[in-house]
Parts: structure tokens; sequence; C-alpha cells
């Protein structure tokens, strides 16, 4: 499904010439009161505040020509973590100020301020600590090199840390977390067991296995972990999630590391699979009977063999996946779905 194009909000008579350069140059929708709208082609409003609840998840980023306390008003019913939330920018109607209000890192913000700014001549104003710092944010690191938040809160205290100038230690056994820049490299020290050198050093574990949790230690989740599914027609997304949930508990894994999920070619248009697959943010990958068969998945099925016509399917669909990786959760069963997890190689 296209994603939606960003989103541009003028407010006064003033400033929408201005939402109108901007939308130009980013491709977005530009919004203004029913008796403004008119005047730029702009798309007509009657409350702000209703037409950014309709608004603030289903694009990606929100430009808002007004004062800041408008556009925070209007945002703040809809605010959940830096995760999930949008790039907002905000400026005055003169084009004077051009600033970073939320989502700076992840979403972007930041780099948004300075891209207008340098379109209409504003100062950009980014008041993210690492950023004031001249440090690098950690989030940004794990983005750039395909790592997810595994626990986010301690985001804070390792940006803590780097904005006040210490070092981080970095655990990353795979060898997924670098920084091409000598510079920002500077600020971390990997280290050789997930414990870092002393009390006043935060910690990044890059893993996809589960650890102590604690306020200085964050985790970062590389995509490395392959789930074999085989489930039964109409198994809910919520089954089969919650298998997975569960395997990967049991077996001290964790599931942000799913990055693939694999399973047989009959179960391509399987709704709670495909349900399932985008809530894990995971790929899909889809094998023929044939391919399954040639695997030698350590608990094939009779049963199983009698309805797909082959002994295995998610342990197997899982080793192919992965590239014959390690397997570390053998299959596991509930009354609708199956489920294998493999390391991939």
């Amino acid at each position: 499904m296209p994603q939606h194009p960003p989103a541009v909000y003028a407010v006064t008579a003033k400033g929408l010439a201005l939402g109108r350069r901007l939308a130009d140059h980013l491709g977005a929708t530009l919004f203004a009161p029913a008796r403004l709208a008119g005047a730029h082609g702009a798309t007509p409003f009657d409350s702000l505040a209703g037409l950014v609840a309709a608004t603030f998840d289903a694009r990606p980023a929100h430009v808002f020509v007004c004062a800041c306390g408008i556009a925070v008003r209007a945002i703040a019913p809809h605010l959940r973590d830096k995760a999930h939330d949008p790039a907002v920018v905000c400026l005055d109607d003169a084009g004077r100020f051009a600033v970073s209000l939320l989502s700076g890192h992840l979403g972007g913000a930041n780099d948004l301020a300075r891209e207008l700014a340098a379109l209409t001549g504003a100062v950009p104003v980014v008041t993210t600590a690492t950023d004031a710092a001249g440090a690098p944010a950690i989030e940004m690191l794990a983005r750039d090199n395909g790592l997810t938040l595994g626990n986010a809160p301690a985001v804070r205290r390792v940006n803590a840390a780097l904005a006040a100038g210490k070092r981080v230690a970095v655990f990353d056994p795979l060898g997924l977390f670098s920084v091409a820049d000598a510079q920002a490299a500077a600020f971390f020290e990997w280290v050789a067991a997930p414990v870092a050198p002393d009390a006043d050093t935060p910690l990044v574990v890059v893993d996809w296995r589960l650890g102590p949790e604690a306020p200085d230690r964050l985790y970062l989740r590389p995509k490395v972990l392959v789930a074999g599914v085989g489930c039964r027609r109409g198994a809910p997304a919520a089954d089969i999630l919650g298998l997975l949930e569960r395997v990967c508990r049991e077996r001290g894994l964790s599931r942000d590391s799913i990055g693939v999920v694999a399973s047989i070619a009959a179960k391509r248009d399987e709704p709670g699979l495909l349900e399932a697959a985008a809530q894990l943010g995971a790929a899909l990958a889809f094998f023929s009977p044939e391919q399954l068969a040639a695997v030698p998945a350590p608990h094939p099925s009779d049963t199983v063999k009698r309805h797909m016509g082959v002994g295995s399917v998610c342990e197997a669909a899982a080793m192919l996946a992965s590239g014959g990786g390690k397997l570390l959760a053998p299959k596991t069963v509930t009354k609708c779905s199956t489920a294998a997890l493999c390391l991939a190689v």
C-alpha cells in the first residue's frame, strides 16, 4: 500500500504562501482553514485538531506553519514514543525559524528542519542533546546498521552519556554495529563480553538473545532470526504471534530479531500469516513442497504430510530461509499453528 505524502499545515493568510512553497518542495499535501484554502489550492479543514487526529499516524512527516504552541496542542493527544512518532517541524509564518519539534532522530525531524531552513533561509532549531554536543545519536547509528531498539527507554541513558562526552561500551558478537565516522567511533569501546568495564559506563548489546534488563543496558536487535511457520487455514495472526512470543521467551530469544517468516507456498495468501509478518516487520519467504521435502528436518509429521504433501513445513522452511543456519528452536505446536526458529547464516 503506497504511503501518504507528508502534510503541511498553514493556519494564517501570511503563512499560506510559505506553506505552498514547502508543500511543493516536499511533494506534500497542503492543508489550510476553509476560508483560506482556495488561495493556494490547499485542502480545506474546519478543525486543525480534528484534521491532525486523522493524519498524524498516516503521514511520515508533519510541517506546521504557525506558532509552536498551536502545533504542540494539535499533536499532543497522539504522541506515543520515539520509535513510533512521525517527524514534526514547525516554522513561524514569517519563515524565520524551522524548529525540529518531535522525532528528531528516528523520524528525521532534525534533518527535515535543516532542509527546510536551507530552502527558506530560516534558522534551523535543533535541540536534541547529542546534536547540540556534536555527538552521535545511538538510535541513528542503530537505524543505519539495520538494528531495532529492543528497550527504547535505555536510549536516554546512552545518549546522555554520549552528549556528556563519555564512552559507551558495545558488545557485538556478530560484528553488526559499525561506526564509519572516526570521530563518532571514538565515543565507543567494543568489549568481548556483555559486561560494562565499570559501573558508570552504559552498555549497548547487539544480540538476538534475551538478557538482563537494566536502565543503562540498551539492546539493539539484529534481524537474524528466521521463523518457519505452519498454520491451519484461517489461523489468526494473534495465534501465530503468540506462539512466536512463547517460543522466543522459552528459548531466550528476542522476537524483535525475527527478520524473515517462512512457510510453504500454499500459505502465500494466508491473511493471518501475512499480518503476523507485517507486525514483526519481517520479510516473507515461501517454498514449494519439493523444496521443503529435500530438507532433513528433525521432526517430520505424518499428519502434515497428508495435508500438505510434505513431512515438515515450519522446521524445513526455517532451515531453508536461513541458508542452512542453526536450528535454535525446534517445532512447537498450538491448535492453529506451528513454529520453529533458525539463526540465519
